[in-house]
């Protein structure tokens, strides 16, 4: 575990795998912390990658000023931590919040990309600022308990959450743990986003993933990505809602790596 001062804040980050392996940076997502990559970690490291995940502005035990942030301040953040970890270039998997600043980099730091994955993410909200703004004052009156429960019934199937009892504790866990002010002002980023002008600039090669039965950010957000970025590739997984690389983390994994590999 490491941390690095960037754009004002304190980021808090991780690095796994090879000191030779290639590298792939990986962006969380709302409410949730570095860990939720946990799954991935033994299939990235036993392919060769050097994995950099961090804990966003906000979330786990990065620092979590005041905000409103912003989907370029998030970006600026990943952009700054390259540049303290000495690192030209990368590979980038962001999911949700992750995914959207993905999209960020590649559309105003396409030069420091070497691919992207984004997943289970949208490129706008259209027209949902007020479900966002519901929620941001949900968690100032009752805090993240008060969102825990509808949060997971978003990001997992009925099944997969009989399925995985264990897994959607630590996952309980980590939104529980999410500070307030770090949940709300990247809620605000969320709300106030439009990244589909940007969509056209992204040459970086990119594949989108989303899990078919995601509700918050369905498959029809992701075609939207995927048809706004040129030469782009779609990956629906089934049987998963918006945490597909824990849901069905498997067949994630065979996704993320087929991916990594065809653009390395």
């Amino acid at each position: 575990m490491a941390r690095a001062e960037i754009n004002g804040t304190s980021i808090h980050y991780r690095i796994d795998g090879p000191e030779d392996g290639k590298v792939l940076l990986m962006s969380n997502s709302l409410a949730s912390n570095l860990h939720m990559w946990d799954p991935q970690m033994d299939a990235l490291t036993g392919a060769g990658y050097r994995v950099i995940r961090y804990d966003s502005r906000g979330h786990g035990k990065s620092g979590a000023p005041h905000g409103p942030y912003s989907i370029e301040m998030l970006g600026r953040d990943a952009v700054g931590l390259l540049d303290a970890c000495g690192i030209d270039k990368a590979r980038f998997c962001g999911l949700s919040k992750g995914g959207m600043v993905g999209q960020w980099l590649g559309a105003n730091a396409g030069d420091r990309m070497i691919s992207l994955a984004l997943c289970d993410t949208a490129a706008s909200m259209d027209g949902g600022a007020a479900a966002w703004q519901e929620r941001i004052d949900t968690v100032e009156a009752g805090g993240m308990a008060a969102v825990v429960d509808g949060t997971l019934d978003r990001w997992f199937t009925a099944p997969g959450q009989a399925r995985m009892p264990d897994a959607i504790a630590e996952v309980r866990a980590m939104i529980l743990s999410t500070p307030v002010i770090g949940f709300q002002a990247c809620s605000m980023a969320i709300r106030d986003m439009d990244l589909v002008p940007g969509l056209a600039k992204i040459s970086t090669p990119t594949t989108v993933i989303v899990g078919e039965d995601d509700p918050g950010t369905p498959v029809a957000k992701a075609r939207q990505i995927h048809e706004g970025v040129a030469g782009s590739e779609l990956v629906i997984l089934p049987e998963s809602a918006h945490l597909p690389n824990i849901e069905q983390a498997a067949a994630f994994n065979e996704a993320l790596l087929a991916h990594l590999a065809k653009h390395g």
